[in-house]
């Protein structure tokens, strides 16, 4: 399955973004998904997974409250919806899939990664 993720730009402080991640040549249903971020000299960390059939979400203490994930399987697309952002959510996005029903919250967790979409917050 191949990823595209889309919808980074630059925002306010306390602004809100969408992200979009779309899947292609496989059924986004048969996997887990997961976004992650990283920053300028970090590595690359979790911010919200989903289950295979949407029932089972999480997120990363940064971003509870604040981040919220969900899929269309019909749609072949995952979404994370942003809040309240803040200067440290600037990162380069990443949506990543696995064929599990369970998300994972290690890199290492994933076999299909999306290109990146930069989410920069600054006044």
């Amino acid at each position: 399955v191949q990823l595209q993720a889309s919808g980074g730009g630059l925002v306010q402080p306390g602004g809100s973004l969408r992200l979009s991640c779309a899947a292609s040549g496989g059924t986004l249903a048969d996997y887990a998904v997961a976004w992650f971020r990283q920053a300028p000299g970090k590595e690359r960390e979790f911010v919200a997974g989903i289950s295979y059939s949407g029932y089972s979400t999480g997120y990363a203490d940064a971003v509870k409250g604040r981040f919220s994930i969900w899929r269309d399987n019909a749609k072949n697309m995952v979404y994370l919806q942003m809040h309240s952002l803040k200067p440290e959510d600037t990162a380069v996005y990443y949506c990543a899939a696995v064929g599990k029903y369970y998300y994972s919250d290690q890199v290492s967790g994933y076999d299909y990664w999306g290109q990146g979409t930069l989410v920069t917050v600054s006044s």
